[in-house]
């Protein structure tokens, strides 16, 4: 089968930008541990503001050791955004504990003030505020909560690295940050994630568990002090994330400038953007629109794949996931409504966006 002539997303790195610095690796014969990881862990740190930054196979793995750093375990309960992936709400439950689903506004995707107070119970140990496809609006908002609650805040930021909120990038306002650096991410190392917070104590914490809780040396060897993990990233993944990272900024500049060419387009055929707030720097990571009554998503889909344009659906609502639904039996209306009218449409440098809109034409046939 044949890739689409136009895909969703195309890397923003190549392979002469790294080819120098992977020789490099390949000569030193340091794959794991080296200078390019310390060099982006402290490049990342600075970039989003925070004191600290650690770097991870995934987010998924991220989230992971932020919920067994904060303890959660069974009979906890996490709050946490109903409108995502399934790796937010997976985490909580390998752990034990439970999910539970906050509605999401229809216009940003991001959760609910209200939902989120009305969700908070006894057993609530934490919340898990995603920032849908890159969009940090109400961030702010939901930390106040969590800081008059006593709760701690973890922001699923898988999506949006290079993003902020009043002048301050995501990874330095939640208690824990979690990054992912997929293939289908602005900032990618094939594979990989991380780690942002500014409380010097979890910062000894993840570094201690992220060593195979090692902290420091006994005699020639190590000091393993706890048990802990392996969820290393490799030299080779920090060079593309540290080349990637120097130019994130022009990268957001772009996107939004397609952002802005597509929601002009488009507008005419019922096509309503998401949804930022005003104080927003949106890194526009996946380019997602509410379709309007006269368009079926799902034909639309299929419909630009078959004329060679790749779309998708925006994200799921988790707690109308099979697995969730026949679980706990409590659906949000706003997260299923977008489950089912939310599209995603290709956005990378040198789209044309004259010929996926009238691609979305043909199939609308108007």
């Amino acid at each position: 089968m044949n890739a689409p002539a136009i895909r969703l997303i195309r890397p923003y790195i190549s392979f002469d930008e790294v080819e120098t610095d992977f020789r490099n690796v390949f000569e030193s014969g340091i794959f794991t541990r080296g200078p390019y990881v310390e060099e982006f862990r402290s490049e990342l740190a600075v970039y989003t503001g925070a004191r600290h930054a650690f770097l991870t196979t995934s987010a998924t793995t991220a989230l992971w050791v932020c919920l067994k750093l904060l303890g959660i375990g069974p009979g906890d309960e996490v709050v946490v955004s109903d409108f995502s992936f399934p790796a937010t709400a997976n985490v909580v439950e390998d752990l034990g504990a439970r999910p539970i689903f906050a509605d999401v506004s229809l216009e940003t995707f991001n959760m609910l003030p209200e939902e989120l107070e009305r969700r908070i119970s006894a057993r609530t140990k934490a919340v898990i505020f995603v920032d849908a496809f890159g969009n940090p609006t109400g961030l702010s908002r939901i930390k106040a909560i969590c800081e008059h609650h006593g709760l701690p805040l973890i922001e699923d930021a898988a999506c949006a690295i290079g993003s902020s909120e009043n002048g301050f990038r995501c990874g330095g306002i939640a208690d824990l940050t979690c990054f992912s650096f997929h293939p289908r991410k602005l900032l990618t190392t094939g594979e990989g994630g991380a780690i942002t917070t500014n409380r010097d104590d979890w910062a000894a914490w993840l570094e201690m568990k992220l060593a195979h809780g090692a902290r420091g040396t006994k005699g020639p060897g190590l000091d393993f002090v706890d048990y802990g993990y392996n969820f290393r990233m490799s030299e080779l993944q920090a060079v593309m994330g540290r080349k990637q990272l120097a130019k994130l900024e022009a990268i957001v500049d772009e996107r939004n400038a397609i952002r802005g060419a597509y929601a002009a387009a488009l507008a005419a055929y019922g096509f309503e953007p998401q949804h930022v707030g005003a104080e927003v720097r949106h890194n526009v990571q996946s380019l997602v629109f509410r379709v309007g009554g006269r368009c079926d998503r799902d034909r639309l889909i299929a419909g630009l794949r078959s004329r060679g344009v790749e779309a998708t659906i925006g994200t799921y609502a988790l707690s109308a996931t099979t697995y969730h639904l026949h679980r706990y039996h409590d659906t949000q209306p706003n997260a299923a409504k977008l489950d089912g009218i939310a599209v995603t449409l290709p956005c990378y440098s040198g789209i044309d966006v004259g010929r996926v809109v009238s691609a979305i034409c043909e199939v609308m046939n108007v």
